[in-house]
């Protein structure tokens, strides 16, 4: 619901746009180098409630050579099926469309995208300008202001932001000087350099540091009616202004189907929490080299699903493009539906370090178990115990690749010994390591006994929502039998896992990889130091330095002691080449240590395509980088 009079919706704003334009006699387009081509399915609607095509655009739209790169030049219209498995993942849009200030290419490497240009000086300037006549999805100007807006109103406004300025907008613990230069240009200024501040903004979820502030102002204290603001919130319930402002303030989700977007495709209505329809953005920024405005796909729609039958309902032949909630084990039916010539299907590599990993919990409070998580022999020989070469040949058909949980090949970062090292399948020296220890005593089934006489019975705790997790779990039991080590599957939920790790009474998880796997010297490298609480082989750590040392525990560890200088360190790094070396030593340190226990790399994605263009056949698949289909540019699919 908007504070604008009813029924003043997207058509009604971007027809008082177009007369408007046409009133000014703006109608008459200036000359260009490209000539551009009017979108049919928005044909009819030019003059009545949309200026034409040149009018919506920037002055100067980024423009895509397709053939340039090895794509087809498609055609506009149609529209693009798929799956979800619950109502909220409607806000995937705002992943795929991957519309950003700056984007990840193919090749990892940052470029300007709703940005015209993004100039840094050190790492603590940082100059971003827009481009110039860059709209809205309801017409109205994208400016300065937008980000103004943003960081004055919304990100340093206590009733919105009650903790304040979010990590990335600091640097040595302080805000940056920012600066409107003019209508297109604003500046951020920092003492220190800010590493965090350019890779932030090119995440799957990224920060959104603009707003349509044409839109929100009406529910802002400072510029609203407050009467009405208020009235508006006690009608949906709501105790303030501030949780109104924030709930109608719904950048990532697509909840409000009123707010404007820079998006390829926008959700308009609200009719349905089983069919979401989101139509092309007619304002959006990107055009190919032929002068036809992106995207190509007039509408996305996307329909909830059970879960469990979303591959049946692929194979059958439903959906124009799938990935989500279909899995390798999925194969075999998918390529029953393939043999039929319904469609085709791609295996992308998936870009996590692993597809599943071990995690010891090394703030575990049991001290037995704490001694053993800590002794590096004792997770080399967990490692050693381990037949990834079975594991990869019975539940990927030897289409993964065994390795540790690190950085791939496809990384710049990569090196063969972070994969390696203490990966192989090697029993006997795992039961020297064992018996260095001085675990030699065992029971009459050959389970070691522990110092304290308990067996060496490891309770490794599960989500629950992955059968895949719980097969591999089978599987490393098997050969963890023969270096006198028994595994316990414990099915669970994630929530209860976290606080278990937090509280110290988890032993041993098992958890997808590091999400990251093909990191670039400019990601931060968060994942690989105890930096955070949630992740589940120092949760106890982490909260300490998430809190500042007011809750967890110090890192009393001596890896974990130097993983957090290094982190602290790339955080105020001012070259690339800095950042480099920091990333290398963390991650030999993880290669060494085998703080994690990593099963197989590069396990496949099925990706469904069907009549669908400009699809690449061979692709990353990821959350950040990669936005799954985002850095493959969605937009540029098209409906053969």
């Amino acid at each position: 619901m908007s504070l604008v009079p009813a029924g003043a919706g997207f058509v009604r704003r971007t027809a008082h746009l177009a007369a408007a334009l046409v009133l000014a006699g703006l109608a008459a387009l200036p000359a260009r180098a490209l000539e551009y081509r009017e979108t049919p399915g928005l044909a009819d609607r030019v003059g009545v409630d949309l200026p034409p095509v040149a009018m919506r655009l920037p002055e100067e739209p980024l423009v895509v050579d397709l053939p340039a790169k090895g794509r087809e030049t498609g055609h506009p219209g149609g529209e693009i099926n798929t799956l979800i498995g619950r109502s909220k993942d409607v806000r995937l849009i705002n992943v795929w469309g991957y519309a950003r200030l700056v984007g990840y290419d193919k090749d990892l490497n940052l470029k300007p995208d709703l940005l015209k240009a993004f100039e840094s000086e050190n790492d603590r300037v940082f100059t971003l300008r827009l481009r110039k006549g860059h709209k809205w999805s309801d017409g109205a100007p994208f400016t300065s202001e937008d980000i103004r807006f943003w960081y004055e109103d919304v990100a340093s406004n206590p009733s919105l932001q009650p903790s304040g300025l979010p990590q990335f907008m600091l640097a040595g613990g302080k805000p940056p000087r920012f600066e409107v230069v003019d209508e297109t240009t604003v500046r951020f200024s920092w003492d220190e350099p800010n590493p965090l501040f350019k890779p932030e903004l090119a995440k799957s979820r990224p920060p959104f540091i603009y707003r349509p502030a044409h839109y929100l102002k009406q529910y802002h204290e400072r510029y609203g009616d407050m009467d009405k603001i208020m009235r508006l919130a006690e009608a949906k319930k709501l105790r303030n202004w501030a949780a109104l402002f924030n709930k109608m303030d719904d950048m990532y989700d697509a909840r409000n189907p009123d707010l404007p977007t820079l998006q390829p495709w926008v959700r308009l209505v609200d009719d349905s929490e089983r069919r979401f329809v989101l139509k092309r953005n007619p304002f959006y920024h990107r055009v190919d080299s032929t002068g036809q405005q992106l995207p190509y796909v007039d509408r996305v729609i996307m329909t909830v699903a059970d879960g469990k039958i979303i591959p049946a309902k692929t194979q059958a032949g439903e959906v124009d493009l799938q990935a989500r909630n279909i899995g390798f084990s999925d194969i075999t039916i998918l390529k029953q539906g393939e043999k039929a010539g319904r469609f085709k299907t791609y295996l992308w590599p998936i870009s996590k370090g692993s597809q599943i990993s071990l995690l010891p919990n090394l703030t575990v409070k049991d001290p037995v178990w704490r001694s053993l998580m800590r002794d590096v022999r004792f997770r080399h020989a967990l490692s050693l115990g381990i037949d990834r070469e079975m594991i990869n040949k019975v539940l990927y058909l030897g289409f993964g690749t065994p390795a540790n949980d690190t950085v791939l090949p496809m990384s710049p970062l990569f090196r063969p010994e972070y994969r390696d090292l203490n990966a192989g399948y090697d029993p006997d020296r795992a039961n020297e390591l064992l018996d260095a220890m001085g675990l030699t005593e065992r029971r009459g089934d050959g389970v070691r006994l522990l110092s304290d006489g308990r067996p060496l019975e490891i309770i490794v705790e599960a989500s629950g929502e992955s059968q895949e997790e719980l097969d591999a779990l089978e599987l490393v039991a098997e050969t963890w039998r023969e270096i006198g080590v028994k595994l316990f599957p414990k099915p669970s939920q994630r929530d209860i896992i976290r606080e278990r790790a937090l509280a110290g009474t988890l032993v041993m998880a098992v958890w997808s990889g590091f999400e990251n796997g093909i990191p670039t010297s400019e990601m931060p490298p968060e994942d690989f130091a105890p930096v955070r609480s949630d992740f589940l082989s120092w949760s106890a750590w982490g909260n300490w330095y998430e809190t500042g040392g007011q809750t967890g525990e110090k890192p009393d560890w001596e890896p974990a002691e130097r993983l957090t200088e290094l982190y602290d360190a790339w955080l105020v790094s001012g070259s690339d080449e800095e950042r480099t070396e920091i990333w290398h030593e963390m991650l030999q340190i993880h290669a060494e240590e085998t703080i994690h226990i990593g099963l197989v790399s590069e396990v496949r994605q099925p990706v469904v395509v069907q009549d669908l263009g400009n699809v690449p056949e061979v692709g990353i698949y990821g959350w950040d980088p990669g936005a799954q289909f985002g850095i493959h540019r969605m937009d540029e699919f098209y409906v053969k």
